[in-house]
């Protein structure tokens, strides 16, 4: 008999990966144990050699569909010989915590879901060893029931052996229920329960009225998608006049009828972490334009939790709709709603009721957002599904290091070991709810990890709230740059710890020099860098006005680079009136509330402005959202690979990239062709023109051939793209974001890997 000890690394808690183990060992007559160590599984193996071969194959093919194994360490095994197989007792492995992420419902629950015949037929929490809640009802660790919001329902005799017997599918499930032992919906103001509760909703939903939901981590908003006259009453209710709503369809079939459906994008649709993926809309597609005004994709969800696949699909009389408004139930600036508490102060003038059940969200998992690149995730929103999973990084942050993340799309990082653990979307830092709930998250997951905290990173802006509660902690603290921090995020995501070139395109962050950075070359190593290019300072006239309000910033670049016919300009395109422009004009030569930027955010939204585009934002991204879209639609209609740059770059190999020059031809183009598409292509590929130069350069002046890019402008994919083959071209080595995001929500990562670095550098 021969013998193997394997250390199997990746998700392989939570998701019935010991009693899979189990299964197999018996079919391959393999005796030994299967242990959850916390950070792996470790599986003792004795057996005939072909056996243990077969076994060892089986580990890798056959594992569940929610597991995903990084690797599996084999070593030969001397101990004493085992008579059976069984699963030990778990262990925890002090230098690695796993906590697990909330998992859609899988296929053989659906089945039961609405099998007649089955005990949990239409049960609306039904779930098993492969799925369910997880991190959202998790209050301490171990993950046992008894320190979950299910401790509260105590199982039946029925769940109860289900739950124990290691031939179940729910064996050691641990919010295993059934219709008789799990929580309960309700109406609230109501005598609606259950299956009655259900019914009515779909009846509310198809008279065309709101429904506030609660779901797995937090509140949604719904109401029937097809219905134009619901949804403009949300979005005049939510204060909400044309952000894009995410939609939840029925099924695939329902997807492939009204969105471009590649195989890439239904694997991560139909996944089992079943994100919002953003999609590019069909031609003939039925859907109003109200779900997302001025914007070619539609942000799409298939039903993840029971719950929702019963509001498309119940026994009754019910003509439902087959696409739901499902946006985020909240008020615009404030964490989602966790609690009917919440739903009720915040949330209940939006709707005309609320489904709620009693089975508590312990932490709130905002919906995860992501769009396609290269056929490869390009994360927007990281949240349910994929937070915390843990990203391994070189070096150990020891007992642990607080990065409390941005003040825009919150999510904070504790560093704990060499392990990474992201949080779940929070949100916006300047609305005192939110700054609540991360204060709570952070003690939750500090309690969760075990982590003694030693030092706390924050962002350098010393107006920042997370800036001010990190200084409330009583810790060591520590303030990196902003863009620095994005492209650390970046390296660490793609465990790259080598000199690079970073390439930090975003909205405002604050300089070393105490003016607004936001379009930056940094040659970068994990402590410290060099600012070795930036975008053509110019002014924000108005400072944060400026943001909303992106003739500001085109009226300040006039108003910088060509004074004495920026009148005449502004006039001729219409950015803003008279008074608007003599005001303006003040507040820059006196210097009155206007701060000098480099932002390429500002950039976007001061051309999106030029080009009558989007003179104003409603929500953030709003104009450079549309230049976006206003510039892929030229592309999609003329032969953009035998595109020719239109200006001279060939003398602009100094620090600053001269993005004024390129501002005043499109400018000049503008009013000669009033090509709007066009100027906007334009835009996009000069500047990545210029970014490549730039890159060129430093590659020349330094010997790094690696370029790095992160910011939130990278959210935008057709700059993206064309950074990407341009870099390519000149044979540069192009590291890129994949499951954190290019934005704020990712830029905790790199405070954390900046923590480490410094703690060893002290």
């Amino acid at each position: 008999m021969q013998g193997s000890v394997f250390n199997i690394y990746g998700v392989v808690q939570g998701v019935g990966f010991r009693p899979f183990v189990h299964r197999i060992a018996c079919k391959y007559h393999i005796a030994g144990q299967v242990i959850n160590k916390g950070s792996y599984v470790e599986v003792i193996a004795q057996g005939a050699e072909t056996d243990l071969q077969k076994f060892k194959t089986a580990l890798k093919e056959d594992a569940p569909e929610r597991a995903s194994i990084k690797s599996i360490e084999e070593f030969p095994y001397t101990g004493a010989d085992f008579d059976t197989f069984s699963i030990e007792v778990s262990e925890r492995d002090s230098s690695v915590i796993f906590i697990p992420p909330d998992i859609a419902t899988c296929r053989d629950c659906r089945q039961e879901l609405y099998d007649p015949d089955d005990r949990r037929y239409l049960h609306s929490f039904i779930n098993c060893t492969a799925c369910g809640p997880r991190l959202t009802i998790l209050e301490s660790l171990p993950y046992d029931r008894e320190r979950t919001s299910m401790k509260k329902f105590p199982m039946c005799p029925e769940c109860s052996a289900e739950y124990n017997r290691i031939t179940s599918r729910r064996y050691d499930a641990q919010p295993v229920c059934c219709n008789d032992c799990g929580p309960q919906l309700y109406i609230l103001n109501s005598t609606y329960r259950n299956g009655e509760a259900i019914r009515r909703v779909r009846e509310v939903i198809m008279q065309g009225k709101i429904v506030a939901i609660k779901g797995i981590g937090g509140f949604h908003l719904a109401c029937d998608g097809r219905n134009p006259a619901a949804a403009a009453r949300l979005r005049e209710l939510k204060h909400r006049p044309v952000k894009p709503f995410a939609v939840m369809m029925r099924d695939l079939e329902t997807v492939r009828r009204e969105c471009v459906l590649t195989p890439e994008a239904e694997a991560w649709l139909d996944g089992c972490e079943k994100p919002i993926l953003l999609l590019d809309k069909r031609a003939d597609s039925t859907l109003p334009e109200v779900l997302a005004p001025f914007n070619p994709t539609l942000g799409v969800m298939l039903p993840y939790a029971p719950l929702q696949m019963l509001l498309f699909d119940y026994p009754d009389q019910t003509n439902m709709t087959d696409v739901l408004v499902m946006t985020s139930g909240n008020v615009a600036g404030a964490p989602i709603c966790r609690s009917e508490e919440d739903a009720i102060q915040e949330i209940g003038s939006f709707c005309d009721c609320i489904l709620s059940h009693d089975r508590d969200i312990r932490l709130r998992a905002d919906d995860s957002v992501m769009a396609l690149f290269e056929n490869a995730p390009c994360m927007i929103r990281r949240s349910r599904g994929f937070a915390p999973l843990p990203i391994t990084l070189a070096q150990s942050a020891g007992e642990g290091v607080l990065a409390v993340g941005g003040e825009l799309k919150n999510a904070f990082c504790i560093a704990r070991g060499n392990m990474a653990y992201l949080a779940p979307h929070i949100g916006d830092m300047e609305d005192v709810r939110s700054q609540a709930a991360l204060r709570e998250s952070i003690a939750l997951f500090s309690r969760m990890l075990e982590s003694k905290v030693q030092l706390v990173v924050c962002d350098l802006h010393p107006g920042y709230h997370t800036s001010a509660m990190a200084g409330e902690l009583d810790l060591p603290l520590v303030k990196v740059q902003h863009h620095y921090a994005h492209i650390l995020s970046c390296m660490a995501e793609n465990n790259w710890f080598d000199k690079v070139i970073g390439v930090a395109m975003d909205g405002t962050g604050y300089g070393l020099d105490g003016t607004i950075w936001g379009g930056e070359i940094l040659l970068t190593d994990t402590r410290t860098f060099d600012r070795v290019g930036f975008i053509a300072p110019f002014p924000l006239p108005g400072g944060d006005a400026a943001a909303r309000e992106g003739w500001r910033a085109a009226t300040g670049i006039f108003l910088r680079y060509m004074p004495d016919r920026a009148a005449e300009y502004t006039h001729q395109l219409e950015l803003c009136s008279e008074a608007e422009f003599k005001l303006v004009s003040a507040m820059v030569k006196n210097r009155i509330n206007t701060v000098e930027c480099t932002s390429a955010g500002r950039l976007f939204d001061a051309v999106s402005a030029l080009l009558n585009i989007a003179r104003k934002s409603t929500f953030e991204g709003d104009a450079a959202i549309r230049l976006q879209f206003a510039a892929e639609a030229y592309e999609k209609a003329h032969r953009s690979d035998i595109y020719c740059s239109q200006l001279d770059w060939s003398n602009s190999n100094g620090e600053c990239m001269p993005a004024d020059r390129l501002f005043v031809y499109l400018a000049e183009k503008f009013m000669l062709e009033k090509d709007a598409n066009a100027c906007a292509y334009i835009f996009h590929r000069e500047l990545a023109e210029l970014i490549v130069r730039r890159c060129q350069a430093v590659r020349a002046q330094s010997g790094v051939n690696t370029c790095a890019l992160s910011g939130g402008s990278f959210q935008n994919r057709l700059l993206l793209k064309l950074c990407v083959e341009l870099l390519r071209k000149n044979n540069f080595n192009v590291l890129t974001h994949k499951m954190v995001p290019a934005n704020d929500g990712g830029i905790s990562l790199g405070q954390a890997l900046y923590g480490i670095n410094y703690s060893h550098k002290e």
